[in-house]
């Protein structure tokens, strides 16, 4: 008899290779808009990347709106390389509609969905993204027919690693805690928000063969499992 029944999981850089995609659809955006700049793409993606990654801290935080996250990633970038003549709201909205039509996953992915669906595991999302590219993204890449639910953060109004989100897609998809496992490549967000809701975890880090997992403070009997490849997975579920 099988330990869980609904399996609950993260999307970007977890089932979605949000790396490579993300660098696809600005390379798109800046092309089409950064005109007359001297400054290399690599250079601007990654000054990007650094002001994306802490604005996107301060969002789950809710220390920031959606507004200003969109909005000062692009305007800090700018005002840090000297891009003259950019307009963040553009740009902004051309990386929204470039994104979303990228369509790679990570190694396995399907393969795993699919032995997942045959032994008729109930899958959902649980994602932190925007709701006018999450659902989107699973489309194009092919996989949205495995899930039967979607939960996104903007639209239950709490972000992971929030209980609340959690709570409302266990109770949504009339699961049991004792019988959910939440699937995630984010320590904080998807782990710990896991954790410390009350449901077992599996932390997907492909690139940390050998390393121990973060110290946490034990506040339950909630198990972390830790795999680098989703064959690793199957073996636990």
């Amino acid at each position: 008899m099988q330990k869980y029944s609904h399996i609950f999981f993260d999307i970007d850089n977890t089932l979605w290779d949000f790396e490579k995609n993300s660098r696809l659809a600005m390379q798109t955006a800046f092309n089409r808009l950064i005109v007359g700049s001297e400054v290399p793409f690599d250079t601007f993606f990654t000054a990007y990347s650094k002001h994306n990654k802490l604005l996107w801290e301060n969002y789950r935080n809710r220390q920031i709106t959606k507004k200003e996250l969109t909005l000062k990633r692009f305007e800090l970038t700018f005002e840090e390389l000297s891009i003259q003549q950019a307009d963040s709201l553009k740009m902004n909205e051309c990386y929204l509609a470039e994104i979303p039509e990228q369509k790679h996953l990570n190694d396995g992915v399907v393969e795993l969905l699919e032995y997942l669906k045959q032994k008729r595991y109930h899958l959902s999302i649980i994602t932190n993204g925007f709701r006018e590219v999450q659902a989107q993204k699973l489309e194009t890449s092919g996989i949205s027919g495995f899930f039967s639910s979607i939960f996104i953060s903007e639209n239950v109004k709490i972000p992971k690693p929030g209980k609340e989100i959690f709570e409302t897609a266990v109770k949504s998809t009339n699961a049991k805690k004792s019988k959910s496992i939440m699937i995630g490549d984010d320590w904080e967000t998807d782990i710990l928000g896991a954790y410390h809701y009350g449901i077992d975890s599996i932390y997907y880090r492909p690139d940390c063969y050998g390393k121990a997992l973060p110290e946490i403070e034990k506040k339950g009997k909630n198990i972390i499992h830790s795999v680098q490849n989703f064959d690793e997975i199957k073996k636990i579920l």
